[in-house]
């Protein structure tokens, strides 16, 4: 079948540019070495957002954290749920992103972690892991997902690593969960800690309420944390925790604490990314130990007003937003639809 004038027109268009062209020959054979041309040129309007465009640093690994805490050198962790957070996180050059389940309120706006299942934290696991190309990915076992007893703890951690992309797992409480810990460490994969506010328990807590506020509150703290670490955690996780006594604890420990609302004598901090950077509506609670350090919803709200606005009134999409087509070609289709 041989082209139409018009379609050989479109052809010698598309040949002249490499711009992308909204014209598309159904129906007509376009030889191979223009259908080439037209996959190359052509663009998505919905592209990965791919790298920054700085050099990744060097991989962060459970080797590097170890070196990092025998120097004292503070250790950054910080929480993603999306890929889009994560992809921040790692060009901030943060050692340690934790895929945590308080998603299911900042990202899932669930009442609180107890609601979240295995299944939604793998998908934001595997968003996460995608984006990371050096930080250390570490993913919340949640509530009832190893709890029963070390077989269903290992058999979650292993769709954390296989399925969820992830390179450790964390999971909350202290000595009653030594057995499971061991269990997971000995199939070979990294146990972050996590004592002091358990999340996950505070029905049985009475609510958010720190913890290590008594001498003996304090001492079951610092348990804890020695049997988590004898168990084979890399790390441990110290939340709502004096700062004093948070201190004395990491002293006493061989392995780094990462404190959240635990004071400044910790091995490192964490905080919820979504808290710091105040992408969320005034007047929503935060934690005492939240400083926000940036003021993401305001910003976010103005752009978007501002993108309404020039919508109602037209100035949106401008001239320079728009694609061309030649004036022979647009005279073409307007003659060819005056029948129609």
């Amino acid at each position: 079948m041989y082209l139409s004038s018009l379609g050989r027109s479109c052809v010698s268009s598309l040949t002249r540019s490499a711009r992308p062209s909204h014209l598309f020959l159904q129906g007509l054979r376009v030889p191979a070495v223009l259908q080439q041309s037209q996959t190359q040129a052509r663009w998505s309007s919905h592209s990965p957002m791919g790298s920054p465009p700085t050099e990744p640093r060097k991989k962060v690994t459970i080797g590097k954290l170890r070196a990092m805490h025998r120097k004292g050198e503070p250790i950054t962790m910080i929480t993603a749920h999306d890929f889009p957070s994560a992809h921040v996180a790692d060009a901030a050059d943060i050692d340690v992103i934790l895929v945590g389940d308080s998603l299911a309120m900042v990202a899932l706006g669930m009442e609180d972690t107890s609601e979240i299942v295995v299944e939604e934290m793998l998908l934001h696991c595997r968003s996460v892991a995608r984006a990371t190309k050096s930080a250390f990915v570490v993913g919340d076992l949640p509530m009832g997902s190893y709890e029963a007893g070390p077989t269903q703890a290992l058999q979650t951690a292993i769709r954390f690593v296989k399925e969820g992309r992830m390179q450790g797992v964390k999971l909350e409480g202290g000595k009653e969960m030594v057995p499971a810990i061991q269990k997971i460490t000995t199939a070979g994969i990294p146990v972050l800690g996590h004592v002091g506010l358990t999340p996950q328990r505070q029905n049985m807590l009475g609510g958010f309420r720190v913890q290590g506020k008594t001498a003996a509150s304090a001492m079951e703290v610092l348990d804890d944390a020695l049997a988590v670490q004898k168990a084979g955690c890399f790390a441990v996780v110290l939340e709502a925790v004096p700062a004093e006594v948070a201190a004395i604890v990491t002293q006493k420990l061989s392995i780094p604490t990462i404190g959240i609302g635990a004071g400044n004598g910790c091995s490192g901090q964490v905080l919820v990314q979504i808290d710091m950077t105040g992408n969320s509506p005034p007047g929503r609670h935060l934690p005492k130990f939240v400083k926000k350090y940036g003021d993401v919803w305001s910003e976010s709200l103005r752009a978007i007003k501002t993108y309404r606005e020039e919508v109602k009134t037209r100035q949106y999409p401008a001239p320079e937003h728009t694609y061309p087509i030649a004036k022979e070609e647009l005279e073409g289709f307007a003659e060819a639809v005056k029948g129609i």
